[in-house]
């Protein structure tokens, strides 16, 4: 019996210390570590990275995680390193980092290397510049190999969230304000933020070409492969898969064409598209290439894990058709660019992803005419610019609706468009942010996406420093700020941040007193300002009755001309009141010189005159220039801090 008793002990302390042992090691499994700042960013992507740098720089303790080794996301993790967009915009962190790519390869010729973008490299060295830059910052931690599995809320305030990595070890971090600056918008789905995804209505956009109906068809998506020239006689053809099928990729190029009436480009001129520096060849190529469609947002980590897999396997296929069919045996993947186990980047290229329901709507007619409709002046609360058409990617899911683009400028994007509608704390940036399907097609270009996420992180540090909510933030201090950082936030590409009048412009531009003219032009849209131009008689007497609110005469038909420095200068004086300067010189005898000598010593006293006016009597009679012009109503009205901002509205569902 006393034996009996023994065993059944001895078993039940076996159960038990099984029970603790579990216990323990469930303990340990999900260990979890907190942090807290002032800024979390989620995702150091094209977007994250440049949000978590700046709000570094204005001293704001910040952390940024990110699944992968790699910052830059599109840019470099998912392989796409020939940016498209911007290259006459090289605003802010999005300039920084293409000089540092020029000073890498030597030059700006150094890195035209393909046919479509201006500005190509390895990705490794577009990570390494990355971090080289994040190095800088004392104030920004970064985390990776962790993934958000939560948003932590208080009420309809995001406070944080929790992150977990494989070995299954948690990170708690609560901050102050939260960027969603993910592939997919994850984040925003945690948060309970309303969103949008796949292609919108005509009667929610107001787009004509938008369809009748909505879906939940995405752009298609790239594993982009890094090719590199091993030379001629080598041998680097990848072991051929079992769902190879060379039907897929007929007509990639005309070589490889079946169909001789086909129009495609020449298989060299295929891989010269994104040719990069050091005999490598990114290849993207929608054309019966590595395109492929799955719509992965609302699938389970496993779930698109799976999908991955499969679109890996496509490129695979199209590089095999390639060495095989094509003869570029001697084309292998690149073994020094990514750590990955098969050579292939550590992401997809997500061109879509959801999109934040958020305080103003960017659509299409907005790209088309920012002027067009006075209830929905976006251009005032600009804070990023673009110059891409609107580029889409369909051809891998064949129940896409077809689809028609109108020609559009460069553009400029709203504050409202990274404020959810309902929820603060929190921060859209990537390709995430308040737009529709088919603007989505402009603003997810790499440079646009990192000029978003810098405006990203000022809001989040302004929110930070002053403990307001994202949508409490005052939008000419945010303004005032990228401009200070040398961004553009109106697209004006006739300008540049080292120009004296470049802020007056930019100023005058938001608030409206100026407006820039949009040139649609192939895959590098324009806006102009024409800073050089001289201001006509009319035009001055618009800005006046803007700003003062009286009517004034106008010129009379056929009597309108360029307005001189010296009618113009003597005109702004008098509607100041003929303030005097007490040192000024009154020797004239005649009413009219009395004025202008009276109105000169005043402005020059004031430090008006001093960037663009000499005492030359002959440059007085010379016409004011426009830039001139912007100066000076920026001195005397400050019309951007005195006019009032109207605001948009996200349109009812």
């Amino acid at each position: 019996m006393r034996s009996v008793f023994i065993t059944r002990y001895s078993a039940l302390l076996s159960v038990v210390s099984a029970l603790l042992s579990v216990s323990c090691s469930e303990k340990d499994r999900f260990q979890m570590e907190t942090f807290e700042t002032a800024v979390l960013v989620i995702g150091g992507g094209a977007s994250g990275i440049a949000a978590a740098i700046q709000s570094a720089r204005l001293d704001t303790e910040v952390i940024l995680v990110e699944e992968t080794p790699w910052l830059g996301g599109m840019l470099t993790a998912a392989g796409v390193s020939a940016t498209d967009g911007n290259h006459h915009l090289p605003s802010g962190i999005w300039g920084e980092f293409r000089e540092k790519i020029y000073t890498h390869y030597g030059g700006q010729e150094a890195v035209a290397t393909g046919w479509v973008s201006n500005t190509q490299f390895e990705p490794h060295i577009g990570n390494r510049i990355l971090n080289e830059l994040a190095d800088q910052e004392k104030k920004l931690k970064r985390i990776h190999g962790y993934w958000v599995i939560q948003v932590l809320k208080e009420r309809n305030v995001v406070t944080g969230a929790v992150f977990q990595n494989s070995e299954e070890r948690r990170l708690k971090i609560t901050a102050k304000v939260v960027i969603d600056a993910t592939e997919l918008g994850d984040v925003i789905a945690l948060s309970g933020a309303d969103y949008l995804s796949g292609q919108d209505p005509k009667s929610l956009t107001g787009e004509r070409f938008a369809p009748e109906k909505p879906n939940d068809i995405l752009q298609d998506l790239t594993y982009a492969v890094i090719l590199k020239d091993y030379g001629i006689g080598a041998d680097k053809t990848i072991p051929k898969l079992d769902s190879f099928d060379p039907l897929v990729f007929d007509c990639t190029c005309k070589e490889l064409c079946s169909r001789p009436g086909e129009s495609v480009v020449s298989c060299d001129k295929m891989l010269e598209y994104g040719r990069l520096p050091n005999d490598k060849y990114m290849i993207n190529w929608p054309d019966h290439g590595n395109d492929f469609y799955v719509n992965v947002l609302e699938m389970t980590r496993e779930e698109r894990s799976i999908a991955y897999q499969k679109a890996k396997e496509h490129s695979l296929n199209y590089i095999y058709f390639l060495q095989t069919a094509g003869g570029y045996k001697h084309l292998g993947l690149a073994e020094d660019e990514f750590s990955t186990a098969d050579h292939l980047p550590f992401i997809p290229y997500h061109r879509e992803s959801r999109r934040l329901k958020g305080l103003d709507f960017l659509t299409v007619t907005d790209l088309e005419d920012p002027y067009r409709d006075a209830s929905r002046p976006y251009y005032q609360a600009a804070i990023a610019v673009g110059d891409y058409p609107i580029d889409h990617h369909h051809e891998q899911n064949k129940n896409s609706p077809k689809e028609f683009f109108p020609a559009i400028p460069s553009f400029s994007v709203p504050y409202g468009c990274l404020v959810p509608k309902k929820i603060d704390g929190l921060l859209a940036a990537e390709k995430s942010i308040s737009v529709s399907h088919m603007a989505n097609g402009s603003t997810r270009l790499q440079p646009c996406v990192m000029l978003i996420g810098q405006a990203a992180g000022v809001a989040a540090s302004l929110c930070a420093e002053r403990n307001i909510q994202p949508r409490a933030i005052p939008i000419r201090e945010l303004q005032v700020m990228l401009l200070e950082a040398g961004c553009w936030l109106l697209p004006f590409m006739d300008t540049q941040p080292a120009d004296w009048y470049f802020k007056p412009l930019q100023k005058m531009g938001v608030c409206g007193v100026f407006k820039g003219q949009g040139v649609p032009y192939k895959w590098a849209n324009q806006t102009w300002i024409y800073p050089d131009s001289a201001v006509m008689k009319s035009a001055l007497v618009k800005i006046m009755e803007l700003l003062s609110g009286a009517q004034s005469a106008m010129p009379g038909p056929g009597s309108d001309s360029p307005i001189s420095r010296a009618k113009a200068i003597k005109d702004l004086w008098l509607s100041l009141g003929k303030p005097e300067n007490t040192a000024g010189s009154m020797a004239s005898s005649d009413q009219e010189d009395k004025q202008l000598m009276a109105a000169l010593d005043y402005f020059k006293a004031q430090g008006w005159t001093t960037a663009w006016l000499n005492d030359s009597t002959d440059m007085l009679e010379q016409p004011l220039l426009r830039k001139e012009l912007a100066y000076l109503i920026d001195k005397i009205y400050d019309p951007f801090n005195q006019l009032p901002l109207k605001a948009g509205a996200f349109p009812k569902n």
